[in-house]
Parts: structure tokens; C-alpha cells; sequence
């Protein structure tokens, strides 16, 4: 599998990492990913990372800043989702949240990829004809 420089771990509404069938398999396999802290990253993840030959690096607890683009992500996610509606149980947050990535990685435009959404950078640097295809469960 290729594999690119860095990845980065997030965190979602319930505080655990969250996988959607409905989400497309646009990543490369890292040689490191970088967390929040060793309390958040399961030991399940951290074993399968290191199967994997993936190294974990973790940022210094008080310092979000070492880990700027997962910080903008979560302040993204938390002004466009969770501050802009009143959720009725945990099974609404979800749905708006699938949604909203939906929006967040198929049509809204990122300045930091050239104004364009996350799926069609993906397609001018990936030539792998399977990357679109929804993730098994």
C-alpha cells in the first residue's frame, strides 16, 4: 500500500473515533499519526498501528496547536454542528453529522486545497481507480 507522511486522529461529538460506511477510502496509509494524548488513542488502534509499521506520535497535553489542522476541523465541526442545533438524542447528532461531511468533504469548497472539495483534490492526485468505493463494514 503507498503510504504518505502524516495523519492525524479526531475525535468526534461522543469523544471516541468514528468510522462511516458511507465515507469514501481517500487515504493513503501513513507512516505516523498524530493524536491528542495516549488516553485517547485506544490500545486496540496504537496495536494495529504498530502492526502496521505506523508510528504514533502524540502532541503535548495543553498545546492544540501541534495539531492545527484537526483543532480548525473540531472548530468547524463544533460552530456548523453541534453549536447550530438542539439535538434530541444521539441517533439525530449522527444522521446531521453524516450529512454535514457529506457537505464538508464532497461540495464545499477548502482554500487549502485550491478551493476545491476534498474528493476532487483526491482525484487529481490519486490514480487508483478503487478509492470511491464506500468502506465494507
Amino acid at each position: 500500500m503507498p503510504q504518505h507522511a502524516e495523519a492525524v486522529v479526531f475525535r468526534c461529538a461522543n469523544s471516541s473515533s468514528r468510522t462511516s460506511s458511507r465515507r469514501p477510502n481517500l487515504f493513503l496509509q501513513p507512516l505516523i499519526v498524530r493524536g491528542d494524548s495516549r488516553t485517547v488513542v485506544s490500545l486496540a488502534f496504537t496495536e494495529w498501528a504498530q502492526s502496521k509499521g505506523i508510528a504514533m506520535r502524540y502532541i503535548q497535553p495543553g498545546k492544540p496547536n501541534q495539531n492545527a489542522f484537526i483543532e480548525r476541523f473540531n472548530r468547524t465541526y463544533r460552530n456548523e454542528v453541534l453549536d447550530a442545533h438542539v439535538f434530541v438524542n444521539l441517533q439525530q447528532v449522527q444522521t446531521i453529522t453524516d450529512q454535514w461531511l457529506v457537505d464538508y468533504n464532497d461540495y464545499r469548497p477548502h482554500e487549502s486545497l485550491g478551493d476545491v472539495p476534498p474528493t476532487q483534490y483526491m482525484r487529481r492526485i490519486t490514480p487508483a481507480s478503487n478509492v470511491y468505493r464506500p468502506l465494507s463494514t
